[in-house]
């Protein structure tokens, strides 16, 4: 997957594809999937929630560019892997799922996957998530119509907020 589609597609960050190496996309797919695990495709989850592509994932994170003290706020845990990428390249994940069932499933992924740095949370967080203190990085993987105001407060100065906002099919990741 990692060198015959995700390089390929211009994602060149060394860090970005070991993780990507790394990290069995296999072990956060339902059984039946399994065979698509590794697929160039988005992949079916629950509640009519799917998994990026392994070719977003990995331009996604190369865009983010983080570091071992960034701090990240994911909106959308959805199966865990893309959080599961997002803690190995960060100090500290809070994930916040809309699904409790989704949190829980993800919860055990990422024990499975012996990846602590990670807090999950469940609620509505379509129009921003109360934080104690500014962050570093949002990544806000559900499409947004607009950019919700609460998340570009929530952000340290000169921090990355990263989003895809629109209707379909037009579209675009901000």
């Amino acid at each position: 997957m990692v060198i015959q589609q995700v390089r390929p597609s211009d994602v060149l960050n060394d860090t970005v594809l070991a993780v990507m190496t790394d990290i069995a996309r296999a072990d956060f797919v339902d059984e039946d999937l399994v065979s698509m695990a590794y697929a160039d495709t988005m992949l079916a989850i629950a509640h009519g929630q799917t998994m990026l592509t392994p070719i977003l994932e990995g331009r996604f994170l190369q865009a983010l560019d983080l570091t071992p003290e960034t701090n990240v706020l994911e909106i959308g845990t959805g199966s865990g892997y893309f959080t599961a990428l997002l803690a190995k390249l960060s100090n500290h994940i809070i994930s916040v799922e809309y699904y409790a069932d989704l949190s829980e499933l993800a919860a055990k992924r990422l024990a499975e996957a012996d990846i602590r740095n990670v807090t999950l949370t469940v609620g509505d967080a379509s129009q921003g998530w109360p934080l104690v203190e500014r962050i570093d990085t949002i990544v806000i993987t559900a499409a947004c119509a607009q950019v919700p105001d609460d998340y570009l407060q929530s952000l340290k100065v000169g921090g990355k907020l990263l989003i895809v906002t629109g209707t379909a099919p037009a579209m675009s990741v901000q």
